[in-house]
């Protein structure tokens, strides 16, 4: 079982006001979320007391997308148990970088892929997330939170905006990069430009799989597909952007350190994380994935 805790990061409590009660649900550990979606900015803004999170960070490793998807399957049937024990734990967040892969989801076709399905050019995996295909790799920072619903709010449309304003307030807080959401698709854009990826998979209200953001990928990879079946749009990075950009944007100027681009990225992700779900991040060390049977 998962339970030693090295330590833990909170995000601030933000002082938004409860606009509705209709969303509360009576649990013993914490208050359930209401929202309320401002037109004008597209945001989402969540209300919640704080729930423990278990975080894993390997966003400095690349790591094999087989070995990062058995993980979170693990801790998936894990959580089950608990549920079947009428017990609750605490959810889990998963952040890396993975070795060059294209995955498919399950609405996904051979029309997509401008290669050979029997001959890829790099590994390829069918997966049971949700969506078409998509590439993965170095550069790509990628979230897989395992979140239980029941404790946020029991709504698949929900969630993935959730995820989306995460990436949202990250680029322009951060960034100075105006995002935005494009109605009936999945995913954040700059302009015509894709720069992150959601895919989700929900089994008893336990998410997993998630997100991916283009810090400083190499974007050709993407040319051997197309990138979610969208093909009248591009896919983009924050670092193109940054170095397309005629003036430096007035929050950030790229000075050509990759490594410092994605730590910047990753502490903004987990940061805007925690605080659009409202929870409390207690960071684990990844031996305990990758080694689970041996004592910590």
């Amino acid at each position: 079982m998962i339970v030693a805790v090295n330590f833990c990061l909170s995000s601030s409590i933000p002082s938004w006001t409860i606009l509705s009660h209709s969303d509360r649900r009576n649990t013993s550990q914490r208050a359930a979320v209401s929202r309320t979606i401002n037109a004008e900015s597209n945001s989402l803004v969540l209300q919640s007391s704080r729930r423990r999170c278990v975080c894993y960070d390997m966003h400095k490793e690349v790591i094999p997308f087989s070995e990062a998807w058995s993980w979170q399957k693990s801790i998936v049937e894990e959580r089950k148990t608990w549920i079947d024990s009428n017990e609750d734990g605490s959810d889990a967040l998963i952040v890396l970088q993975h070795q060059p892969v294209y995955t498919l989801g399950t609405a996904s076709t051979e029309n997509n892929l401008n290669f050979d399905i029997k001959d890829p050019p790099l590994p390829l995996y069918q997966t049971e997330r949700g969506g078409e295909v998509t590439y993965h790799g170095p550069g790509q920072l990628v979230m897989y939170p395992i979140m239980n619903l029941r404790y946020q709010k029991m709504d698949l449309h929900w969630y993935l905006r959730a995820l989306e304003e995460v990436v949202i307030r990250v680029l322009f807080s951060t960034f100075g990069l105006t995002a935005s959401r494009v109605e009936g698709l999945t995913g954040v854009w700059v302009g015509d430009k894709k720069l992150a990826a959601i895919g989700i998979r929900v089994s008893r209200w336990l998410t997993y799989h998630g997100l991916a953001l283009n810090v400083s990928t190499d974007l050709s990879p993407f040319n051997g597909i197309i990138p979610c079946g969208i093909r009248d749009r591009g896919v983009g990075s924050i670092k193109e952007l940054l170095i397309g950009c005629d003036e430096p944007y007035s929050k950030f100027s790229y000075d050509g350190d990759d490594g410092k681009l994605i730590d910047i990225a990753h502490d903004s992700l987990v940061k805007e994380f925690c605080e659009v779900f409202q929870v409390e991040l207690c960071h684990q060390p990844a031996s305990i994935l990758r080694f689970p049977n041996r004592k910590h």
